[in-house]
């Protein structure tokens, strides 16, 4: 019933709101050429208001109007401020007047290295690549060590993936994105955030609770999506070199070059390589995989703003390779099949090898005369290959994925009462093997999405989006969704959310980690479409709010966020029997609770402290009974303190960073030995940096200072092979203290 509710409620939403009447005008200059007497980027708002607009390219602007508006203020560096008195609606035409002959002024400023909108309606904020060079952002999945708003842990003993976690769920409840184009899902979920080298990444938005339709209708905690440096902007030289005590190597290049007035290319090279031998814990398994990626880029981008058009092209090919296990294994010589009878002479290891090629294409249009008014087409091919076994257990998956979307973006009367609206396509092929059995399938969709968004631009903004999808598997189907965003008063913000999501779970691809151990794969087959399952279904609510205030003259900010996710139906991941895994459809309830405050503060200048605390209650009917998440502390607790000196000449600077957490108990699944908690602990990441000049800079770091180890991660270590061998139980860092340095380089 609430999904009929809510569907309705969207529907009517343009009706019940008011338009508003817009003013319209070009800002000339009588010294520009007579074929272009517009002024682009001119600045112009409505006297003791804070509503604005920006000329463009032709120097039109349209702004929203008010009969009390009266005074337009027109400013432009370099000109005199004019202000107008404005009586009617008729369009002007005003030239603007050099001031002559100024004094070279040069500002300063620096932006926030996580940002947060007072004017966004859904709860987002941007993490861009300041914040990013604060850790050694190797890859995507280690860019939110220092974010409190993404948890990041280990889903294994053996491949030492980093996994992240939203709102207490899993990255499969996530819609991640790269430029708004669906990046890790499939075959790519659990190694899909490693393939993307950290410098690739200008920043990365974060969205909290149900995403925009316009995305899709898979998102269900939230959506992170990350923009790429763009070669048009991008240095035309950038190397970055990193190497660390675990054995881990990384080198990162980016060429880029202007072809032309309106093209820009970039090539972009990044490799890593961990090739020594560690056992720390003397457990004869290795502390972390033995590693070999390349992955190379090439991007272009076209710009021609006077006509409106911009474009990207990506094509990017990827070969990595894994090898974890006992410390002797020699997969030449040791490999054991499927068929073999293990000897206690035998070793175990596993060998994971990635191929990936991918190529995608964006087109947008904006209308010259009508900024407002833009069309865009989005299309993305990629294959995805994977051939890995994990003792005698072989997984193979082969992902080939064709993804498009059209979106038209235009207004209802006035710029207050914007829209969005289009369609998309989808096709994914699966063909999985998973010992000796083939799990392949084809899913197609096609969906049609309408997105209405509502700003006063003083105090209230709404968003409000339905799509309808057609699935081959999951039927025909509505999203809907909602965010609104209200300003009780001064320097404070209120959002709430709701929304729908609906996906069909891979759960071999997704629970990787669970062939490396020696439980028995039970599916609970009910007729489902996917692997006998029927799709998974839940809907997310949430409440966030957030206060700026002045403390001895210094700025800060507090966030309270609440969100809940109730699954209607989920595919329920179960390893309470230590002896088998078993997937099966919720027979009851399943609820995830998040309560999050978080604190930002400028103690001084160049000088921040950004703390948080995060409550989960995460449960969920089981056959055996409801019961916590496994391995998923209820509290946690995140610091973080960052300084950089003043600037000298020739940008000479020194950067301080130093990110603390701690853990609360987590509870354990059911094992043969044990059946508990985990006990708290504490990690402290720290990293500084000497910026020589604008070109060089050299950055030494340590992760986990307090060298926090868990004691017989893997468990039955001594008989890989035998019935209690499991390499899942993973709750903490196995390796240890990690030290590391490395230097960037760059030419613009």
């Amino acid at each position: 019933m609430k999904k009929y509710i809510i569907s309705g409620f969207l529907l009517f939403i343009p009706v019940i709101l008011f338009s508003q009447t817009t003013f319209k005008g070009m800002i000339m200059d009588k010294n520009n050429p007579k074929d272009n007497l517009g002024v682009a980027d001119v600045t112009v708002h409505w006297l003791n208001t804070n509503v604005s607009a920006i000329t463009n390219k032709k120097g039109w602007f349209t702004i929203d109007y008010k009969p009390e508006y009266k005074k337009l203020v027109v400013n432009y560096l370099g000109y005199k401020t004019d202000t107008l008195t404005i009586d009617n609606l008729d369009p002007i035409h005003h030239y603007i007047t050099p001031e002559g002959d100024l004094d070279e002024v040069i500002i300063k400023s620096k932006r926030n290295a996580i940002q947060k909108s007072f004017l966004s309606t859904a709860n987002m904020f941007t993490v861009n690549s300041e914040e990013l060079l604060k850790a050694a952002c190797c890859n995507l999945a280690e860019s939110f060590e220092t974010n409190p708003s993404i948890d990041v842990s280990f889903s294994d003993a053996l491949t030492g993936t980093k996994q992240i976690q939203m709102l207490g769920l899993t990255s499969p409840y996530l819609s991640i994105t790269q430029e708004n184009i669906p990046s890790v899902r499939g075959a790519a979920q659990v190694f899909g955030l490693t393939f993307t080298p950290g410098t690739w990444v200008e920043s990365i938005q974060i969205t909290k609770g149900a995403g925009s339709v316009v995305n899709g209708y898979e998102s269900i905690s939230g959506q992170i999506n990350a923009e790429l440096v763009k070669p048009f902007s991008d240095n035309k030289l950038f190397v970055n070199a990193y190497g660390s005590l675990d054995g881990r190597f990384e080198l990162n290049t980016h060429f880029n070059q202007k072809v032309s007035d309106k093209w820009s290319t970039g090539v972009y090279i990044h490799g890593n390589y961990r090739g020594e031998k560690f056992d720390k814990n003397n457990d004869n398994f290795l502390d972390s995989p033995l590693a070999d990626q390349i992955n190379v880029m090439n991007r272009w981008q076209y710009v021609d703003a006077e006509k409106g058009w911009v474009s990207f092209i990506n094509v990017r090919f990827l070969n990595d390779e894994k090898q974890t296990g006992e410390i002797d294994f020699n997969p030449d010589t040791d490999r054991l099949f499927p068929s073999s009878v293990p000897t206690a002479n035998d070793t175990w290891g596993s060998e994971i090898d990635t191929k990936r090629f991918e190529t995608s294409a964006k087109l947008g249009y904006v209308f010259p005369e009508l900024p407002f008014q833009s069309v865009s087409l989005q299309f993305a091919y990629s294959n995805h290959q994977q051939d890995s076994y994990f003792g005698q257990k072989i997984y193979d998956i082969e992902h080939e994925s064709i993804f498009s979307n059209i979106i038209f973006n235009s207004i209802i009367g006035d710029t207050r009462n914007k829209f969005k609206t289009g369609l998309s396509f989808t096709h994914d092929k699966y063909e999985e093997l998973v010992n000796i059995t083939n799990y392949d399938r084809k899913e197609t969709s096609a969906g049609a999405f309408f997105e209405y968004a509502f700003d006063n631009l003083n105090d209230f903004s709404l968003t409000a989006g339905l799509r309808i999808d057609t699935h081959n598997l999951l039927g025909t189907f509505v999203t809907p969704r909602i965010h609104a965003r209200y300003v009780p008063w001064e320097n404070s913000v209120f959002r709430a959310s709701a929304g729908r999501g609906k996906r069909s779970a891979n759960i071999f691809a997704e629970n990787q980690q669970l062939f490396a151990s020696s439980r028995v794969i039970n599916i609970d087959d009910v007729g489902g479409n996917i692997y006998g399952l029927n799709p998974e279904v839940a809907w997310n609510y949430g409440v966030s709010y957030m206060q700026r205030f002045n403390l001895f003259n210094k700025k800060g900010d507090v966030t309270f966020d609440f969100y809940q996710t109730d699954f209607s139906n989920q595919v329920v991941v179960d390893w309470e029997n230590p002896q088998e895994i078993s997937f099966y459809n919720l027979d009851g309830k399943s609820i995830a609770n998040s309560f999050q405050v978080e604190v930002n503060y400028n103690i001084a200048p160049y000088f921040n402290f950004r703390t948080a605390y995060k409550y989960f209650d995460i449960s969920t009917d089981y056959t055996s009974g409801n019961l916590q998440k496994p391995i998923q502390p209820k509290n946690r607790f995140f610091a973080n303190l960052s300084y950089e000196t003043p600037v000298k000449e020739n940008n000479a600077h020194w950067k301080f960073d130093v990110t603390f957490n701690n853990i609360g108990e987590q509870r354990l699944p059911n094992t043969v030995n044990s059946l508990g908690y985990s006990d708290p602990y504490q990690l402290l990441n720290s990293q500084i940096t000497k910026v020589f000049s604008d070109k060089f800079e050299v950055y030494v770091g340590a992760e986990n200072l307090t060298n926090v180890q868990q004691k017989n991660p893997i468990l039955g270590s001594d008989n890989p092979f035998g019935s209690n061998f499991d390499s899942t139980i993973v709750y903490s860092p196995i390796f240890g203290r990690a030290l590391y340095t490395g230097l960037r380089f760059k030419i613009k």
